[in-house]
Order: structure tokens, then sequence, then C-alpha cells
């Protein structure tokens, strides 16, 4: 018969002390409980009354041609497929407005051809300001006044290839910028 060791148990047998088993069970417990931490961008802490939500056209405060209405239109896709609420652009039918502006745009050259001395990498900042206001209190529920995107792009040296690459810089910024702003405007931050 195979012995026993001071706490009871038989070796080789798998039985499992008193004091093993209350460190599992205590061990479960503390891994169990919650410690607060949740995943960014699954929340919502826009109040629970909301349903509709307006985007007016963002307003362009630089000499850029129709540069708000790329930024606009990625503010409202992101809007629509990241939550529950019907997107507007006009205020009154609301519960809330998301407006903003572009206040600045700036196209930089970074990288030169050194036979042709031309430009071939540009650097685009953009610089916008948004809010998003309870419209029924006017209470001021998010803001941020510099938000600032960048995206390089290349320009050819040959020109019969010559493509503008500012377009889909602008594009990729504004799929960035509503990224952004929709996961702020969620979480709160």
């Amino acid at each position: 018969m195979p012995q026993s060791d001071n706490h009871g148990n038989t070796p080789g047998c798998g039985c499992v002390s008193a004091r093993a088993r209350a460190a599992l069970i205590l061990l479960a417990a503390a891994l169990g409980t919650s410690c607060g931490y949740r995943v960014a961008g699954r929340g919502n802490a826009l109040p629970q009354e909301w349903k509709v939500i307006a985007i007016p056209a963002l307003k362009n405060k630089t000499s850029t041609y129709r540069v708000e209405q790329r930024f606009t239109q990625a503010l409202v896709r992101e809007m629509i497929s990241r939550t529950k609420y019907r997107v507007v652009p006009e205020e009154k039918d609301a519960d809330a407005v998301l407006e903003g502006e572009v206040t600045a745009l700036e196209t930089t050259p970074v990288l030169f051809d050194p036979a042709t001395t031309r430009a071939t990498l540009m650097l685009v900042s953009i610089t916008l300001r948004v809010r998003l206001v309870d419209r029924s209190s006017g209470q001021l529920v998010y803001q941020n006044s510099k938000l600032v995107f960048r995206n390089q792009y290349e320009i050819s040296t040959d020109i019969p290839s010559f493509f503008q690459e500012e377009g889909p810089s602008l594009d990729r910024m504004s799929r960035d910028f509503a990224r952004t702003v929709v996961s702020a405007v969620l979480e709160k931050f």
C-alpha cells in the first residue's frame, strides 16, 4: 500500500490537498474579477437618448478647393459604420451636432531629384477643428481644436507617367481623421 505524505496525500494518486484546492480557488477568483480595463474603441460614452447626430459639411478656411467635402464624407461614413446613430446633414433634425472646419493645409517638398532639382517627395499637413454639441442643452460634449494629420506622397520625375498623388494622400488622411474623431467622441477622449 502506498505511503501518504504529511498532508494526507498519496503520491501519484492525483489527489489535490486542501491547501492546493484553496489556492486554486483563490487564483480563479482573482483572475475572474474585473479590473476595469476595456478594449478601446468598443464603448460608447454618449447619452443613451441620442438617436440622431447631425454632421453638417465642414467649413473650409483654406484655399484648397473642396477639401472639406472629402473630410465630411469620411466622417459620415465612419460614424455610420461604427455606431447605431442615424446621421443627417441638418442640425434641426438631430439630438447632437458634430461640426468642424479645415483650418490649414500645407504641402511641403521633402526630397528633390538631384539631377533636375524637382521635388520628388511631398508632405501634406492638414489641421482641423471639431466639436460635438448636445443640441437640446447646448452643452459642449467634445472638442479638439488642433487635430493635425500628415501624409507623404511621391511625385514622378517621368512626365508621361505623372499622376497627381495629392488627392489619394488627402483621402488617406480623411480616413485617419474620421477614425480618430469617431473614436474620441465615442470614448470621450
